[in-house]
């Protein structure tokens, strides 16, 4: 005799609380709570939320005008090292792959290979990717000597996030937007490796600028065809048919899986621009006597120290 007893319905299961989420060009997780929470310490945070008035008069330094000499600061300090770079290449890349992924390989190949044919590499200077790129550019660096080789373009997050050790030549970032301005203005082109939400800030405003003509001879090469194919069908499928974007916009980016296809796009792409073929290193300023000022250097490879960050000491 079968049971009449209805069985109870399992209760639905309620939606996790606190989810974690990433830390940009960081392998940090946090919850939405504590990164809000440390987020208010940092100085992008205090230029893009309004004070109120009793804490502007309190700290009047900290008011947007006084931040213009700041921004200013960050500006002039960034570009006189920067500037002593020769031809270089922006590399960009998650910092949540780490060596075991098979993009961490790739990466420090084609940043290798980029160094080996006479590129400097700039990444932001974190984990993951960022690390394989600086790591395969002081593999390919020609000359142990040249600590502008690799470069890492480090940011003030949150939580606390360390240089890589692979970094020659860093600096270290208050404002977001400095940071971007530097890694447009000293690249010739950038590499897009398989990323976050920072990776496409860093490859969709590239494309804007290429798109409106303010860089030009600028290639964007996307890695990984597998990790990018979904991205490209929406392009094509999607914004090109609705005419949002040309097809001439999509052809500013090349896709390839193979590390010399990397460097050969960008010597080809870049040549009537910063470029190690028609670069003449006599026209850079004479090197300072000692460390530049407020900029450290270190070379892992010789004493197997981390790399420190180029700080001012300002808040």
């Amino acid at each position: 005799m079968k049971s009449t007893k209805k069985s109870t319905p399992k209760p639905a299961a309620k939606p996790a609380k606190n989810l974690n989420q990433a830390m940009p060009d960081s392998d940090i997780e946090s919850t939405p709570q504590a990164a809000q929470e440390a987020a208010k310490s940092t100085t992008d945070y205090a230029l893009l939320n309004s004070a109120t008035e009793a804490e502007e008069q309190l700290h009047f330094t900290e008011t947007d005008t006084w931040r213009v000499f700041r921004i200013m600061s960050e500006f002039v300090h960034s570009f006189e090292i920067m500037s002593k770079v020769g031809p270089a290449v922006a590399v960009f890349g998650s910092a949540r792959m780490g060596e075991t992924a098979p993009y961490y390989q790739d990466a420090q190949l084609v940043s290798q290979k980029l160094a080996e044919a006479g590129w400097a590499v700039i990444t932001g200077g974190g984990p993951g990717l960022m690390e394989a790129a600086n790591k395969g550019a002081q593999m390919g660096n020609p000359d142990p000597k040249n600590h502008m080789v690799s470069i890492g373009l480090n940011i003030e997050l949150p939580f606390e996030q360390d240089l890589s050790p692979y970094v020659d030549t860093g600096i270290r970032f208050r404002y977001f937007f400095c940071r971007k301005t530097n890694f447009v203005k000293y690249a010739s082109g950038f590499v897009i490796f398989p990323g976050g939400f920072g990776t496409l800030d860093e490859l969709f405003e590239a494309l804007t600028l290429v798109q409106t003509h303010k860089i030009q001879n600028f290639p964007i090469v996307l890695f990984g065809s597998k990790y990018w194919s979904g991205l490209l069908d929406w392009l094509k499928e999607t914004m090109i048919p609705c005419g949002t974007i040309l097809p001439a916009d999509f052809e500013m980016l090349k896709v390839t899986d193979d590390a010399d296809e990397v460097v050969r796009l960008i010597m080809e792409g870049t040549l009537t621009m910063r470029h190690p073929a028609n670069w003449d290193r006599s026209t850079l300023p004479a090197p300072p006597v000692g460390p530049i000022p407020g900029h450290r250097k270190n070379n892992p490879r010789a004493n197997g120290k981390k790399s420190k960050t180029s700080e001012k000491s300002s808040k």
